[in-house]
């Protein structure tokens, strides 16, 4: 390494022959050094008060140690490499030494490999400062894409809500509106061919209310203010009638405590991808839902009996779609694993959201009844 400036090097010595020597072998070996020498802990933590470059130090002095000096060092967190350099130090010390952080040892009969030891040292702690640097960027860059993921999950949910209502206040009552009038077209008309087409008319009326109805459900699922358990016993013998894939619903507990906001929702929506994701394409002809909470965590677990997860399909697995379910257990501090048996053997998903630890946040139907709440926490779904 060449030095493109002057390097400043504590050294912590009582000797001044001994600095003079180190401070000599220094040189010779090409660095450009400014140094300065303390022999107590009271001018080390002084000095640790200035920017250096590195810090030598001799093993045994008057009442202080360069074992203690490490300690100080490293409890200052301070990224500044430190060398041991002592007339004689053991083995065993020179590993506990090594072991918690110095940059290097060596003995004061050896002074000749002080400067290349010493260049090593910085380039080390540099290209540590570099990774810590980079690391820290990247946990920074992961928290703001976490935060973005669930902004985006958040709109949804409230983007679904704005649309249930918008349905329900205006398509379902226009529909509704019609289907009485047809009605009253049909006591009041003696025109058999009038009546038969108003009677069709009802039939395609009726058709559109129930779709209306439907497409709300998955949008708003108002049936979640019965709570997460009726929720998903509806959700099951749904998916059943309109899969014709035999579909159970076990609960451990008849009734579960108070869910923490926002919750029940995480938990309704993970199940409603889950089976969506069976009728796709497990070719299953059995699924169950169970849910379950024993020693605070809650967990829900969504499996068939169908194709199973191939190789290929697990290296797939991190598709858009389970990183959605990642990203939504967040919310409320928890997480999904999906495994499979193979081929054939059928797929299971469970989230696991442990309730000790949730945040305070809206969930649930203060999600959707008050879309436009001041106050915004990004685990909560449905709020701005």
């Amino acid at each position: 390494m060449t030095s493109v400036h002057r390097l400043r090097v504590l050294h912590i010595e009582d000797s001044e022959l001994d600095h003079d020597l180190a401070l000599a072998y220094l040189r010779r070996g090409g660095l450009d050094v400014d140094t300065r020498r303390v022999e107590t802990e009271a001018e080390f933590r002084a000095a640790l008060a200035e920017p250096w470059d590195a810090v030598l130090s001799d093993y045994n002095l008057p009442g202080f140690s360069g074992l203690t000096a490490l300690e100080i060092l490293n409890a200052s967190g301070l990224m500044i490499p430190f060398i041991l350099v002592s007339g004689e130090i053991g083995e065993d010390t020179a590993v506990e030494a090594m072991r918690n952080g110095a940059s290097d040892y060596l003995l004061k009969a050896n002074l000749s490999r002080l400067a290349p030891a010493l260049e090593h040292a910085i380039e080390t702690t540099e290209m540590r400062r570099q990774k810590a640097d980079t690391d820290r960027a990247l946990a920074a860059s992961r928290t703001r894409l976490s935060e973005l993921a669930q902004h985006l999950q958040t709109s949804v949910e409230m983007e679904r809500a704005a649309i249930a209502r918008e349905i329900h206040d205006d398509v379902g009552g226009s529909l509704t509106a019609v289907k009485f009038d047809l009605a009253w077209i049909a006591r009041h008309t003696v025109n058999t061919e009038v009546y038969d087409r108003v009677q069709q008319a009802l039939e395609t009326v009726t058709y559109a209310i129930e779709a209306s109805q439907r497409i709300m459900h998955n949008l708003r699922p108002a049936i979640l203010e019965q709570g997460l358990v009726a929720a998903l016993q509806w959700m099951a013998n749904r998916f059943e009638k309109r899969t014709g894939i035999a579909c159970t619903c076990r609960v451990s507990h008849d009734a579960l405590p108070t869910l923490p906001a926002g919750v029940p929702l995480v938990a309704y929506r993970t199940a409603q991808e889950a089976l969506t994701n069976v009728s796709k394409h497990a070719q299953a002809t059995r699924a169950s839902i169970d849910l379950s909470l024993a020693q605070g965590v809650l967990s829900l677990e969504v499996s068939d009996n169908g194709r199973g997860l191939s190789s290929e399909d697990l290296a797939k697995a991190r598709s858009f779609g389970i990183r959605g379910l990642h990203e939504r257990a967040g919310t409320v501090g928890g997480w999904v694993e999906l495994s499979s048996g193979g081929s054939g053997r059928g797929t299971t998903l469970i989230l696991s959201v442990p309730l000790h630890v949730q945040r305070s946040a809206p969930g649930d139907d203060e999600d959707f009844n008050d879309a436009t709440a001041e106050t915004h926490d990004p685990s909560a779904w449905g709020k701005p």
